[in-house]
This record gives structure tokens, sequence and C-alpha cells, in this order.
């Protein structure tokens, strides 16, 4: 059992994901040195590529902080070539040139030909990512902030740094960049906090005695470091949001679109169909959509937990296609602004699906054929593998573990003979004990909400499952004189017919958490056939009827299944 959790576990959050929400800032630049703040990753393209039109950008450094590096006292750390504090990129000059793309959460130095009277707008598109900070004690940090400029300015670095004062104590140094040549006047220090606007699109050397994440008066954890990324099958994801002020704490959350992507890059379908999940007074969770703003109020040096889900059903593109939004958050105070990027890829149904029907109901023969609940459910395993175009299989077993065949990749297979002999011990079996072995029965229908699938179990007389057979059973000593069981006689076929019916939302009712993409279920029914005499004594009768209601999970999204 826990070789099978272990393996359910690994193939549920092995699904890869991408973040490829896009937006772009467009960065208003001098003649000489500048400083930018890049809040998504621009790597997507070289530098070359991405300063394409941009002639009048000469050189790119990129500060890489490094608890061991040296603080300055009177002024920054001027770009020295070969630190690794600094990695670089001049234009024209292939040789020497140590950065080739544009990460994320980064502060940068940009180098514009001309003087301080030329004035360049510089736009980079790129993929926003959740904010991050890092500040080291010994030496100095090049970071930047995601402030708000909704009120027509930026705040002020009293009122941003108002939560963490130590950044902009007395006995710190803040340097920002003007442009110009690198001297006395360009980085220049900031003196007065209370006047100064913290521009979330610059860069701010900060020489200050602290450590700490801060990069807002607001701390967003989530479960998912690359923000809402549901990938394929993922279904919630939580935030913890911290309001690190004395007051109250109005939040605003808004969905908000992607731009286009840049050219050549991964078409997106539609923004992520975004819920908010919430308790009723049932204690029920409920999925609100996302389709405007709405508020979330936040006490004095408190933390709430956000839940947010998906509704899949609303993604129509073809298989696999990408989903791509974001969430913004901002105060009422207009201090920050933050984007928190939100993907998805539209799933299939292709995989393995584990679960059990119930069954709750029972024909009563005597009552005229009445269905009759039972005293408790009665579980049946099964196991359904629908391939890449759609076909079922309900199987007797599965193995899963790295396949016989190179190169040895995790995979399913119906034969242990189909697993890597050296590799077992990284493998699982998993049964349904109520089939005969060695079963990969076709079907009838659709596996798919909605649908209906159907098949039949065949259990032969002579079969070790058959409930007629015991081996050490006194009834079954083969006193018909025959060398082996004869059918009708000491044991009988039995035959079930079985059916899925799919639901677009769980039987009992409420809601499931991923259901239609990572659970599915609906009622189910079965017709015994072979066990019930008729009426005079003779032959096996009409058939059984049974009912209930299923439930599957999806433990793996391999369309293949090996022999």
């Amino acid at each position: 059992m826990k070789s099978i959790l272990l393996t359910l576990v690994s193939l549920i959050f092995a699904a890869p994901t991408a973040q490829a929400q896009w937006q772009s800032t467009t960065y208003t630049l001098k003649g000489g040195w500048n400083s930018i703040y890049l809040h998504g990753d621009a790597s997507y393209a070289t530098l070359d590529d991405l300063f394409a039109s941009n002639l009048e950008v000469l050189e790119v450094w990129r500060w890489n902080p490094n608890p061991n590096q040296v603080g300055f006292i009177t002024s920054p750390l001027i770009p020295s070539n070969g630190t690794p504090e600094w990695s670089k990129w001049v234009r024209d000059t292939a040789v020497g040139s140590s950065l080739v793309g544009m990460t994320g959460q980064s502060a940068y130095l940009v180098k514009c030909s001309g003087t301080t009277a030329n004035s360049y707008s510089v736009p980079i598109a790129y993929k926003p990512m959740p904010p991050n900070n890092s500040w080291v004690r010994s030496g100095a940090n090049f970071i930047g902030f995601p402030s708000s400029n909704k009120a027509g300015n930026f705040p002020t670095f009293a009122s941003y740094f108002a939560t963490f004062p130590a950044a902009i104590a007395s006995n710190a140094k803040i340097f920002k960049y003007i442009g110009g040549d690198l001297g006395a006047n360009n980085p220049l220090q900031v003196f007065s906090t209370s006047s100064e606007r913290l521009d979330r699109n610059q860069a701010y050397w900060f020489s200050s005695e602290v450590v700490g994440n801060f990069y807002a008066p607001v701390q967003i954890s989530l479960s998912n470091s690359d923000g809402l990324a549901f990938g394929r099958r993922r279904s919630v994801i939580t935030a913890r949001v911290m309001n690190r002020t004395a007051a109250v704490m109005t939040l605003t959350i808004n969905p908000v679109s992607s731009n286009s992507p840049p050219s050549g890059q991964e078409l997106v379908t539609d923004g992520v169909p975004l819920t908010r999940r919430t308790f009723n007074d049932q204690g029920e969770w409920v999925e609100t959509p996302i389709a405007a703003a709405y508020n979330e109020v936040i006490a004095p040096n408190s933390s709430v937990e956000l839940s947010f889900g998906i509704d899949r059903g609303l993604m129509v593109g073809a298989a696999d296609a990408l989903y791509a939004s974001f969430l913004r958050f901002t105060d009422s105070a207009n201090t920050f602004d933050i984007l928190i990027p939100a993907t998805a890829r539209k799933s299939t149904l292709a995989g393995l699906w584990i679960g059990e029907a119930l069954v709750t109901a029972v024909e009563s023969k005597p009552l005229e054929d009445a269905l009759k609940s039972t005293g408790s459910a009665f579980p049946l395993r099964y196991l359904i593998h629908v391939s890449d175009d759609g076909t079922a299989r309900v199987l007797s077993q599965i193995f899963m573990g790295p396949m016989a065949a190179e190169p040895h990749d995790f995979g399913l297979c119906l034969s242990e003979a189909g697993l890597k002999a050296d590799a077992k011990s990284y493998a699982s079996r998993i049964v349904a004990t109520h089939m005969p072995l060695d079963l990969a029965l076709g079907t009838t229908g659709s596996f798919a909400i909605a649908g209906d699938l159907s098949c039949t179990i065949a259990t032969p007389f002579d079969d070790p499952t058959n409930p007629f057979v015991h081996q050490y059973h006194p009834d079954h000593d083969n006193k018909s004189g025959q060398a082996e069981l004869l059918a009708g006689q000491e044991s009988y076929d039995v035959t079930r017919e079985v059916t899925f019916t799919f639901t677009d939302a769980p039987p009992s009712g409420g809601s499931a958490t991923g259901w239609g993409s990572s659970v599915i279920g609906g009622t189910y029914g079965e017709v015994v056939s072979g066990l019930h005499r008729d009426s005079v004594g003779v032959g096996t009768g009409d058939g059984l009827n049974l009912s209930g209601t299923f439930e599957l999970r999806r433990a793996s999204e391999l369309g293949t299944l090996n022999p």
C-alpha cells in the first residue's frame, strides 16, 4: 500500500506546468546608465533578439545576489566584469558576454547611447512571476518592488516601508540611477524617504543592516511556487495572505487577461476559469466563478487563507490547449500592485482510473423483483484505463513501474513480464479481486461526463474466482464422476452486465474538487446471471439487478497500456 500511495502521489504531481501569461512594461530610459526591475521572466528570447528594435540599448548587466558580497561604504558597487555579482551582455560582442536572457524578479543595469538629454521608451514583454525578495545583512541589496501607480503616483518610500523600517533607517543608504555616466551623480543617493516615490519599474541600491524577504506590506504565500499553476489535473491551490500593517487592509482581487504572446511563443486559448472557494453554512465548499473584482478584509498583523479552484467544464479548447491569465492583488491604500499568474491545460480523460462502485440496492425475487436497500454498501474495486483515442477498457489487474522495454520509462502494463526485471521493487500491482485475473475487457459507450460505459464480465464455471468453485468445499467434490467440473452441474457460468453512467456532479449531491478532470463518477448498475434458478428449479433463471454509485480517481495520465 505504501508503494502504491507513493506511486500515485508521484504521478499526480509530476505533470509539468508552464508559465505562459504575458504582460509588457515600457521602461523610460535615458542615455547612460539606468536601472530597471523585471517583475517576470523574459528569457524566452536572447538579448540580441529582445532589443533588436532598440539599438540604443548597448549593455545590460544583471545583479546576482551573493551572501558573501562586499558591502559599499559611500557608493554602490560599480559594475565590474568577471565578478560573480554581475553577468553582462554587450551588443555585438559575443566574446565575454555572460548574460544570454533576462530572468524574472531580478535587477538590471541598462546602458543606453547618448546623454541624459536623450530619452527612450523600451518595451519588454515578459511572463509575470510571484514576487520574491531576499535581503542580505552583509553588503548591498539591488532590488525592486511591486509598488502601485493606480492613483497616478507611486507611494513614498516612507509609506511603503512603514512595516519594514530598518530598510530606510537613518543609518541606511539608498541609491537610484538617473542616467548619464557612472560617477558622483549617478547613482544618486536618496535622502528624503518621505517625499521620494518608489517606482516599480526601477531597481534601487539599499545598504541596510537587515535580513528578510520583504517585498510589500502584504505577503502572499502560495501552495505552488509557480503561482496558480493548475496544469492538466490540479484542482485547488491555496494562498496565505498576510497583512503586515497595523491597520485593517482591504484587499481587492481582480481577474486580468493575458496579453497576446510574442512571436514564436505558444498561443493562449483563453483565461483560466478560476473559482473562489468558500464554506457555506453546512460546512461544504462552494465554488463561485471569479468574473469580476471582489474584496477580502484582513485584520491588522493577521493572515487569511484563500482557496482557488478551476472550472474545467468551461475549457472547451483542444486537448492540452493552454489557458493563462492573472489575479491582481491591490490594496485600498494604493500601496502595492501584484500580479499572480494562473495557468491550466485542457485535460483529456486518458489514463488509469481507480476507484470503487458501492452496491446499495439488490433485486429481491420474492418481492416481485423490487430493489431492496442493502444493510450497508458493498464495495467493488474497478480499474479502468482510457487510451489517448478515448478507448476504455476494464481491467482486472494493472502493473505500474519501470517498463522492461528500453528506455525503461515508467509505464502501465497488464503483465508482470512487462516490468523491468531488476526494478520490480519500484513497481506496484493493483487488483480488482471480484474479477477473473488477466482480463482487459472492451467496452461500449463513452467514458465521459454524461456518457454511459458498459462491459460484460464473464466468469467461467471452472474459473478460480467463480463463487461456485471452492478448492476444499465438500459440495464440489466432482460427484458427477467426471475428471473435471461440468458446466451446469456443480458450477455455473456467471455473467455480469455492468453499466457506468457518468454524471456532471457527484450523485450524492454537493461538490467534489476536481470533478470531471481528476475525479469522475455517477450511478452504477449490474445484472448478474447464473446465480439464480427459475421458478421450477431448473436452469439459471433471469438476472439479478444491482444498483449503486461509483467514483473513480485518476492515478495516471498515461494513455498507453502495454501488453
